[in-house]
């Protein structure tokens, strides 16, 4: 199946994941789990890959796009987390249908001039583009109230810089690798009712199933997940490598378990 433009499958009202890919695995795993959860898929690619990959999207760009139109479901490629202003042109010759530009750690005018320009490009050049508002940070720190975002403040950045989705602090933080946040479920309540785009949900990883389900269901559109299919690549690895050689024999059961919890989340997601 060709891949789908990113704004075809994040339509409010609904969930859909997406999720961080890192190697050619990832990717496979990403689209056997929404083959077998039979629900859409985005496979997003960040600049920390990127970078991982020697600077190079290309490569990894490729294979990925290569993996998703190879699927039975829909999907649709994202690049995210982008705060070089290159990288995001690079984005239009490689599939993608949506960038994440990542303004969220300059003050709120530089995040919203820098912003614009991001989605004034994005726009010309047919793709969708997300941004950030508030702190999504580590574990620590971005569950107290004071980074979270201002619901009267998203109404403007979004009208001043033309985004087509806004990714939210609510209380989830990136990197978690235990499923103990707790989100601010009136706040993503008054955020749904005050932005007139999708909501995003970054650091979902640390959110356990029933916030998510809830999360869903208040106005949480696009759901973020990307350290929860790195801790079940890895705890495969560990189990699998004694007294092999052959990396197929460990990466092949890290591709089954990341697909295993990419399948439950999307269902999870999808109610």
């Amino acid at each position: 199946m060709p891949l789908v433009k990113t704004a075809d499958i994040v339509v409010p009202g609904r969930g859909v994941a997406a999720f961080n890919v890192i190697t050619v695995e990832h990717a496979e795993a990403v689209v056997a789990g929404a083959e077998e959860a039979g629900a859409p898929v985005i496979c997003q690619i960040s600049e920390n890959a990127v970078r991982f990959h020697h600077g190079r999207l290309a490569p990894i760009a490729a294979a990925t796009a290569a993996v998703a139109e190879a699927s039975s479901v829909p999907v649709a490629l994202h690049l995210d987390h982008v705060t070089d202003l290159d990288l995001l042109r690079q984005a239009a010759d490689h599939g993608f249908g949506s960038v994440m530009y990542d303004g969220a750690r300059h003050d709120y005018a530089r995040n919203v001039a820098h912003t614009a320009e991001a989605a004034s490009w994005a726009h010309s050049h047919g793709l969708w583009l997300e941004a950030e508002l508030g702190e999504v940070g580590g574990k620590d720190g971005a569950h107290a109230p004071g980074v979270r975002t201002d619901p009267d403040e998203a109404v403007s950045f979004v009208a001043a810089t033309g985004v087509d989705a806004l990714a939210v602090a609510v209380g989830s933080s990136h990197a978690m690798t235990d499923r103990t946040a707790a989100l601010d479920h009136a706040l993503i309540r008054r955020l749904r009712d005050a932005v007139p785009v999708p909501l995003v949900l970054h650091g979902s990883s640390g959110v356990p199933d029933d916030e998510l389900r809830q999360a869903v269901r208040e106005g949480m559109v696009k759901i973020n997940i990307g350290t929860a299919l790195n801790i079940a690549f890895t705890g495969a690895v560990r189990d699998a490598l004694p007294g092999q050689v052959d990396p197929r024999k460990y990466l092949a059961p890290a591709r089954t378990a990341m697909a295993e919890v990419v399948s439950h989340l999307l269902k999870v997601v999808a109610g």
